[in-house]
This record gives C-alpha cells, structure tokens and sequence, in this order.
C-alpha cells in the first residue's frame, strides 16, 4: 500500500463555508481523491494531517499551532514511510492580522518543501515526493468570517504563479486548484462540495502518474 499524506488546512479539511460543519470523507477532496485511485486499482490510503487555520509558516495571534513549518517533520516522522506529501495551504496567510502578500506565502511553502525533505525518517525509507497544490483565490470573503479575511482577496493576487515558479525552482510538483474550481459564494474562502469533488477528481490522474 502507497500512503498520501495530505497537510493542509480547512479547505482540505472540508469545513461547510459559513458553518462550523464537515463535509464526510468520500465528500471533502481527500476522499474523493482515493476514491478515484482506488478506482484505478491503486492500492492507496490517503492520510488527512489537515488543521482549520493553519498558516504555511506564521503564527496565529488568537490561536496556537497554526504555524504550519512547526511540527510538520514530526508528522512525515509519523507517517513514514509515504510515497507523496500533498501541502495545501496558503489561504490563512491572507487573513487580516497579517501582512503576507502571495510572494511572501511562496517562500512560506518553499520552507515547508524543504522541511519535508529534511524530515528524518528511518534509514533506507525514501523521502516522499512533493505535490504543491494551490487554493482557489479568494473572492469578496463574507459572512461570520468576513473581518478575519477582509483584504484577502488583494493580498492573495498571483498565488498559483508564486507556488508554480517555487514548484520550478525546487523540482517539486504543483496544481492550481483554481484551474477547476472557485470558492464558495456563500463566503469567499472555502471549498463546497461541488468544488471538493472537482479538485479530488482533477487531482487523481497527476497523483496516480507521480505514484507509478
């Protein structure tokens, strides 16, 4: 069996937009992607690492362990041994405490690629490949979590091309999740099911060829 770890945050974790509710597993994009790779055939098993609020490497003032470069070597460590390592994240870095623009959140998930390479795993277990996936961007944030987003949507202006060019640089593999969905209407920010589901199934066929 391959195993996926994903990290991310509550786009990956499946949280309702204007809820405090969670899609199933074989509804937010983790499940559908194994889903779809078991359909294949692929002896797989997708392990969700995925924290509401998780930032790529700053600090939440409200809220502690949302840094996401503290503790992510511990949980390759974990894991192992694993055949890929899908970070998702990105969005919190936008929210309104922060002055992150989308180049400085690319350097944020370049610290984490290369704290998963460096993570120590056991003597003669590979080290997993990196699939760098992109959130949608952010759209007119609205609802309970309006204020804690407001700006968001500037901030986070040419994401996907940051995380793309870091992807070429550093020779890991990236996905625009905006290429197949946008976020919800119903706050700006998450995923609906309808976008859960295009991002897992989008997702299948690059996962299965970088699991061959």
């Amino acid at each position: 069996m391959k195993q996926i770890l994903v990290y991310g945050d509550s786009l990956s974790w499946g949280l309702i937009p204007n809820t405090r509710q969670r899609l199933a597993f074989d509804q937010r994009w983790p499940g559908v992607l194994e889903g779809a790779l078991k359909s294949q055939g692929k002896d797989v098993r997708v392990i969700e690492d995925c924290l509401n609020g998780r930032r790529t490497v700053w600090e939440d003032p409200f809220k502690p362990g949302r840094n996401g470069a503290i503790g992510l070597a511990q949980r390759i460590e974990v894991n192992t041994p694993l055949e890929l390592v899908v970070l998702a994240l990105g969005a919190n870095d936008f929210q309104s405490m922060h002055e992150t623009k989308a180049w400085h959140t690319s350097q944020g998930m370049a610290t984490l690629v290369g704290i998963v390479r460096s993570a120590p795993i056991e003597p003669g277990m590979q080290v997993p490949k990196i699939l760098v996936v992109a959130p949608p961007a952010i759209n007119n944030p609205k609802g309970a979590i309006g204020p804690k987003f407001a700006g968001a949507e500037s901030k986070c202006a040419g994401l996907a091309d940051f995380y793309a060019q870091v992807c070429k640089d550093l020779g890991c593999s990236f996905f625009d999740s905006g290429s197949v969905t946008t976020v919800s209407e119903a706050d700006g920010v998450h995923l609906d099911v309808t976008g859960h589901a295009k991002v897992g199934q989008a997702l299948a066929p690059i996962v299965a060829s970088m699991l061959a």
